[in-house]
């Protein structure tokens, strides 16, 4: 999606270039259409900034504020000379250039931290990023063999976990369930048991530390066996869920969440063999 949608212009007055669509409004209603826009695309966006020898002007500056305040990713054409903005390495971009990266990898690039501005970059993260993410995680059951997936991520500092993601704006907890499933290994399942709920706040050495995690998780069964890893995860294995709660390095999360999904099965069994004898 792009914002805004005409790519026109008609006339530029006072600093403001006025495009076919918004050529009749006024400098303030054309930033009211810009915050619009901002939260039209949500955390899927980004704005670009067009800032030819590094110069941003006043309205490109307080938009460059509420983007960044509203955790919108952001790139420029130049590096900034004139701005005390943070940008971090890999926010310059030629128009072209970050078209065809978006092309071809289907998302924007990823921040990149020289050594010497780690802090700065902590600093910036911890007033950028929201308070509270939600997100929707799966133990993906393959109705075969009854084992679970598990997937060892650098975001969990190459721990196993589950799969899963954020849930995006104006999007159902079930929807994302079964998206992240197949973004993250073209998996397409169902949704079965609710297994728990629960938030996280400590550092548990996740790769956005200090936010408040709302954990929605559930049991997503599947037909096939045959994963098709995205750029979030290194490795994948198939196991049962008491096998995988011994061997392997589970992140926190994953393992509460693995502990209980056993417990609900145990339950399960038992109700159904009550049921067989009566």
């Amino acid at each position: 999606m792009v914002a805004p949608s005409a790519t026109q212009i008609t006339a530029v007055k006072n600093g403001f270039a006025y495009f076919t669509e918004n050529g009749h409004l006024d400098p303030r209603a054309i930033e009211l259409v810009y915050l619009g826009q901002l939260k039209r695309l949500g955390d899927q966006g980004f704005s670009y900034f067009v800032n030819p020898s590094g110069y941003m002007g006043r309205s490109a500056s307080y938009e460059l504020g509420i983007a960044q305040i509203t955790n919108t990713r952001c790139f420029f054409s130049d590096p900034l000379i004139d701005h005390p903005a943070y940008v971090h390495g890999n926010a310059v971009w030629k128009p072209d250039a970050l078209a065809e990266y978006v092309k071809w990898y289907g998302k924007v690039p990823a921040p990149r931290v020289r050594g010497n501005e780690r802090l700065l970059h902590k600093m910036w993260e911890s007033l950028m990023v929201p308070g509270s993410i939600v997100a929707a995680g799966a133990i993906v059951e393959h109705v075969g063999t009854n084992e679970v997936l598990l997937v060892r991520t650098h975001k969990w500092g190459g721990r196993y976990s589950i799969v899963g993601g954020r849930v995006r704006r104006n999007e159902r907890l079930s929807e994302t369930l079964l998206r992240e499933v197949e973004e993250e290994t073209g998996l397409v399942g169902a949704i079965g048991h609710h297994i728990a709920t629960f938030d996280q706040i400590a550092d548990t050495r996740y790769y956005r530390p200090g936010v408040q995690h709302i954990f929605v998780d559930n049991v997503v069964t599947v037909e096939e066996r045959r994963v098709r890893l995205n750029e979030e995860a290194e490795e994948f294995v198939w196991l049962p869920s008491s096998e995988a709660l011994k061997e392997l390095d589970l992140e926190p999360n994953a393992r509460h969440t693995l502990e209980t999904y056993n417990k609900l099965k145990s339950q399960l069994a038992k109700a159904e063999g009550l049921d067989q004898r009566r």
